[in-house]
């Protein structure tokens, strides 16, 4: 590997895990802002909420402004950008300075990781595309699964505010290196299609407000998520048939989806939301909530599925060229079913040594497909496509996650819920086996179902109640996986690999 693509591939890189750890890395420190900001535990997520509705606005745009002002150019705007928001962050004093300022960071992040995508598959010759999708998918999947141990630490050890400073010394770096060594692509005039942005934009941003939101506001309870739920489908109701249908420059080509591979991979990374995405918040709250694990402990407790996830990483990028990538997707689908199975036997007694092989387990099974997944996204499409297709994948990445955790922790709550109603039928004054639990707390035989005994009576209800939803909820997460075995089946493998492609742009 030569030199200008090493220091190509750190620049684009180091840009990339900035942007992507910033997506978890604030989490553990939520708590922590709130105190200091005068919000409450409601008004701090929008620190989240704001970030996330803005990257997913602007993500799709990353092949119209690499057309309008050349790859190299907007790369160099969003990672400075993203510095600079990132030190407003840090610098904040109120709420709205801290929401303010996350959402540009969100904007200005937004393409980082397409772009990235982009550039390692120009500057890798088509053989090596597994390798170079290999190195991506490293700091794509590594960073946010380090983000709350890393968070964790410098909150508790440093300040909240270390949580964005870090970017600092990280996006500099990048900035600098991109700037001597990524190569620009040619400016194409493009007029922007001004409809399908404010559409799309509408569907989107409402779209990922109903999902942040709905689990804490109870979904279509809220008539502010109901309501935001109607405008999402109508704007991208209207975006399709306004972009298939008229007769203008569209803001993307949705034909792009006639690619089966490109379809495919799409439809596998918004089904692993559910199961690893949703499942790695579960695992988090499972340590904290249940076991009541301290953040940062909690946090180094799963890193074995992050080295997992990294060594397995360089094992495919290593054998890509030889091994076809459904090979590799079938064997990551499998691991990750025996990961999530083994989960499903969890009780509140385990130790720390029993979540050492189903952390693994899974790190190794995401490893497996994400690479894969990714290369074989691009292995069939025109190479002029590339940066448009990169921001269109991405954004289906982010919507997936941010469906998945949706849906399992709504999952959770609910079936949490009704295992709470079925046990506490249970608390009668009739119950021999309660009686016999709260007896030590009742050595003269007085009567049983006092406040004390009621009171510990509802814990231990409310344990198992919870206990059984953690359960639950890895099974779905588990049959999740099980359910991507028939996608498999409609891979094409071309039978020669992707020649090296050209400068990319996206018309």
């Amino acid at each position: 590997m030569n030199a200008n693509r090493v220091l190509t591939s750190i620049a684009v890189m180091a840009a990339t895990i900035m942007q992507v750890l910033d997506t978890t890395i604030t989490n553990v420190a939520l708590p922590s802002m709130a105190g200091q900001l005068d919000a409450t535990p409601d008004n701090i997520g929008w620190v989240l909420t704001s970030y996330l509705i803005a990257s997913a606005i602007i993500m799709p745009l990353t092949g119209y402004f690499t057309d309008r002002i050349g790859q190299k150019r907007f790369l160099l705007v969003s990672i400075g950008g993203f510095v600079a928001t990132s030190m407003l962050c840090g610098m904040a004093t109120s709420l709205f300075q801290i929401v303010l300022f996350r959402f540009l960071q969100g904007m200005f992040g937004a393409s980082l990781v397409p772009l990235s995508q982009s550039i390692m598959l120009q500057i890798f010759p088509g053989e090596q595309r597994g390798k170079a999708m290999a190195i991506w998918a490293m700091g794509v999947m590594v960073a946010p699964i380090l983000g709350p141990t890393l968070g964790g630490w410098l909150t508790e050890f440093i300040s909240w505010r270390w949580t964005f400073y870090i970017n600092l010394p990280v996006g500099i770096a990048s900035f600098i290196l991109a700037l001597r060594y990524v190569h620009d692509t040619p400016v194409i005039e493009r007029r922007m299609d001004w409809m399908g942005f404010a559409t799309l934009a509408l569907g989107i941003g409402t779209l990922q407000l109903v999902l942040d939101r709905g689990n804490q506001d109870d979904w279509f309870s809220s008539q502010m998520l109901s309501t935001a739920a109607i405008v999402s489908a109508i704007s991208f109701a209207v975006f399709i048939f306004y972009s298939l249908t008229g007769k203008h420059h569209p803001l993307f080509d949705l034909r792009i989806f006639k690619d089966r591979n490109y379809l495919v991979a799409s439809l596998i990374m918004t089904t692993i939301g559910i199961g690893f995405f949703g499942g790695m918040l579960l695992q988090s709250l499972f340590l904290q909530n249940f076991l009541g694990y301290p953040t940062f402990e909690a946090g180094l407790y799963m890193a074995p599925r992050g080295l997992a996830s990294f060594l397995v990483m360089i094992f495919v990028g290593k054998l890509s060229g030889k091994v076809p990538p459904r090979n590799f997707i079938l064997v990551g689908i499998f691991a990750s079913v025996a990961g999530n199975y083994l989960m499903t036997r969890f009780t509140g007694d385990i130790t720390a040594a029993d979540l050492i092989a189903p952390m693994m387990l899974q790190g190794m099974g995401m490893g497996l497909i994400f690479v894969p997944i990714s290369t074989l996204a691009f292995t069939t499409l025109p190479k002029e496509a590339a940066a448009e297709a990169a921001g269109i994948y991405s954004l289906i990445r982010s919507l997936g996650s941010a469906l998945g955790i949706s849906i399992l922790v709504t999952y959770f709550s609910r079936d949490t819920q009704q295992n709470w109603s079925l046990l506490r039928g249970a608390i009668t004054p009739y119950n021999e086996a309660l009686k016999t639990y709260l007896a030590p707390l009742h050595p003269d035989n007085s009567v049983i179902l006092d406040h004390q005994g009621i009171a510990t009576a509802s814990r231990a209800v409310l344990h198992q109640a919870q206990n059984i939803g953690y359960i639950d909820s890895f099974w779905f997460a588990t049959l999740n996986f099980v359910a991507m075995l028939p996608l498999l089946l409609l891979v094409r493998t071309p039978k020669k690999p992707a020649t090296s492609p050209a400068p990319v742009h996206a018309e």
